[in-house]
């Protein structure tokens, strides 16, 4: 089972790098075509939405440098491999993301009271192009695996860049019809407030991962209820859940069985059940159960006692 899990997991990550070189063509692409835009319009919705992109750019190959690194098997130390290369990025992705949100906020108070200029026609005419891009991207993302932290960071980053740019178009077409030039401002306000719930979700959901916390859709007294009603299992302890990467989680756990089920059973049996019975109600493939009898119970008290 978890062999094929494994393969599971190469293959779709496979699939995501080729999704996320399409990406990063299209980003840098579109990046320096509002860099431009934003040079020639004055428009601070324009260059928000350019350096989103250009962050857009670094995080996906990131993401990239991070899926060929989690791909590679674990070595003598590595013993889990390089899955939570994965992980990392994606918390590497939120913090940047924040950082993008708070220059976006204070240079949108900043023009917000003190309006510049912004030509409205040829933002509107760039925008559109980061819009049509960005549409592209999301398509391309939308069929990724969305269980992996490491392509919701990625696909973070280009909802953001979407909805900039939907944003930037908006402001423009405001100020072509009313002149209002504080309808610039007042986008990239809204632009950082569309990313920083992101970012922030984001960052919790990869520290919970590296804190080893268990995983939210594991319910750690279902397990505790369900490995007790396996035939011989008298008691449970030292249950333990984690997850090693997106959508692949761990556990661990003491089990304390009759003397007379190891003996009529064996350890094998019971340890098939064990595994059975997590991976059918839990979805836990790599699970890992030390099998005490119970006439070893004291032994047990005794070591916790020290």
């Amino acid at each position: 089972m978890g062999h094929g899990h494994g393969h599971g997991h190469a293959a779709s990550r496979a699939a995501d790098r080729r999704r996320l070189r399409w990406v990063l063509a299209i980003t840098a692409s579109v990046m320096v075509v509002e860099v431009v835009g934003a040079i020639t319009t004055g428009s601070l919705a324009l260059l928000a939405d350019a350096g989103h992109m250009a962050t857009d750019a670094g995080a996906v190959v990131l993401a990239l440098g991070a899926s060929y690194l989690a791909s590679r098997p674990g070595g003598p130390r590595s013993t889990f491999g390089y899955h939570r290369a994965e992980v990392l990025a994606a918390l590497l992705n939120a913090v940047v993301l924040l950082g993008v949100c708070a220059y976006v906020a204070w240079a949108g108070l900043t023009r917000l009271a003190d309006p510049e200029p912004v030509d409205a026609g040829p933002m509107i005419a760039f925008a559109a192009v980061g819009l049509l891009a960005n549409g592209v991207s999301m398509t391309v993302l939308a069929r990724s695996d969305r269980d992996s932290l490491n392509m919701r960071g990625a696909l973070n980053e280009v909802l953001a860049d979407l909805l900039g740019s939907v944003l930037a178009v908006t402001a423009g077409i405001v100020v072509l019809v009313t002149g209002w030039d504080r309808a610039d401002a007042v986008a990239s306000l809204v632009i950082a407030a569309l990313i920083l719930p992101r970012a922030v979700v984001l960052c919790r959901d990869s520290g919970a991962v590296l804190l080893e916390v268990a995983p939210d859709d594991l319910d750690l007294t279902a397990v505790e209820h369900h490995v007790r009603h396996v035939a011989g299992v008298v008691d449970v302890h030292d249950l333990h859940a984690w997850t090693i990467t997106s959508g692949l989680a761990s556990l661990s756990a003491h089990v304390t069985v009759t003397d007379e089920a190891l003996a009529a059973r064996g350890v094998g049996a019971i340890l098939d059940d064990l595994c059975a019975c997590v991976a059918e109600h839990f979805d836990v493939r790599h699970a890992t159960f030390q099998v005490e009898p119970v006439s070893h119970r004291s032994h047990e008290d005794l070591g916790e006692l020290h």
